[in-house]
């Protein structure tokens, strides 16, 4: 293989996918310590890589504007960029055509029947169980890197911080006494733990534990909020929609932090915040790899799933009737992660 001096990673899509690449990141970086590393993924989420060490650039595409206009941009940026790799992490019919028009001579992505042949080295998985970090490092192996860490990280700054903090003075919450953070949304409502049940964990969580909590919400959360903030009794802040970067900063505040399977779960765990993870339709051995071997158990971090017959569907609305309709989510009870929690605190 020829020198590399300049490697373009592209994870293009979703909040927690691009957080779960952080450790192929560093990797990279300990293998080629002076080469020019980039990042190219969705606007929002390739934010949350904003002042990691081990990242020269970030390339933004906005899918908020017009194809036809951001993506003539961003293969500008690319071909300008003079890449010798192009790592696609994600391997959909756009990113393996952006991964063709860099020009990269070398551009590493999945064997995908079609698209697979725009790829010079294609991945093939092995079929052997894996976490999401695992998953990530078979596409880099082509380049002689070796797994070599697994823990996620984002990097604040001092000043978001410190901005986080004013930000909960003024909804109230000391950022001094103990904090549950509490997020109920998900991008699926199969992956979403009854509203009933969150409503039913504040009060709980009020009457038990001298705790704060604060409720998160992503943008389409609304209703789900609404219908706890009706529900619950005990006092909660509820939390607007955030920009990632204002999100994580919060976060780092929060002593203990419950979400459903969802972008700002992994965003916690990569903080350091002690993160419970609920689990439904998803393999939570695959995606919340914050456990031993890679974690210490006193990290903190749990993933909560209760065992139905049809896990793991991998739906992102359940089609089970009658009783057995959510059932792996209401198999869960309020009291289990109350008990969860208070170990934390």
């Amino acid at each position: 293989m020829q020198r590399i001096d300049r490697i373009l990673i592209s994870r293009m899509k979703f909040i927690g996918d691009v957080v779960l690449t952080t450790p192929v990141i560093r990797a990279l970086r300990e293998a080629f310590p002076s080469a020019y590393i980039a990042y190219l993924a969705d606007k929002q989420a390739v934010s949350l890589l904003e002042g990691n060490p081990c990242l020269n650039e970030l390339i933004p595409f906005d899918f908020s504007r017009a194809g036809l206009l951001e993506q003539p941009r961003v293969i500008r940026r690319l071909r300008k960029g003079r890449f010798d790799v192009f790592i696609d992490l994600f391997c959909n019919p756009r990113t393996a055509l952006l991964a063709l028009a860099s020009g990269a001579p070398v551009r590493i992505g999945k064997e995908v029947r079609g698209r697979g042949r725009l790829y010079t080295h294609r991945i093939l998985d092995d079929g052997k169980p894996k976490t999401a970090v695992e998953y990530h490092y078979q596409y880099i192996k082509p380049l002689g890197v070796e797994p070599s860490h697994h823990r996620t990280e984002i990097f604040l700054t001092q000043d978001e911080k410190r901005e986080a903090g004013i930000y909960l003075k003024w909804q109230d919450v000391d950022p001094v006494k103990p904090i549950v953070g509490l997020h109920p949304g998900a991008t699926w409502p199969a992956k979403m733990w009854p509203a009933e049940r969150f409503a039913d964990l504040i009060d709980l969580l009020k009457a038990k534990l001298d705790v704060q909590v604060v409720v998160t919400r992503g943008p389409g959360d609304g209703t789900i909020i609404e219908k706890i903030s009706r529900l619950a009794v005990g006092n909660a802040v509820y939390l607007k929609v955030m920009p990632l970067r204002q999100l994580a900063a919060v976060l780092s505040s929060v002593g203990v932090y419950v979400a459903n399977d969802s972008g700002p779960m992994h965003i916690a765990a990569a903080l350091g915040t002690k993160t419970i993870g609920i689990f439904g339709p998803g393999e939570e051995n695959i995606w919340f790899p914050y456990c031993p071997p890679y974690y210490e158990a006193s990290a903190g971090h749990l993933a909560l799933r209760k065992d139905v017959p049809c896990h793991p569907c991998h739906l992102d609305f359940c089609d089970r009737e009658g009783e057995a309709y959510m059932e792996c989510m209401k198999l869960l009870s309020v009291n289990e992660v109350f008990e969860e929690i208070r170990k934390r605190i």
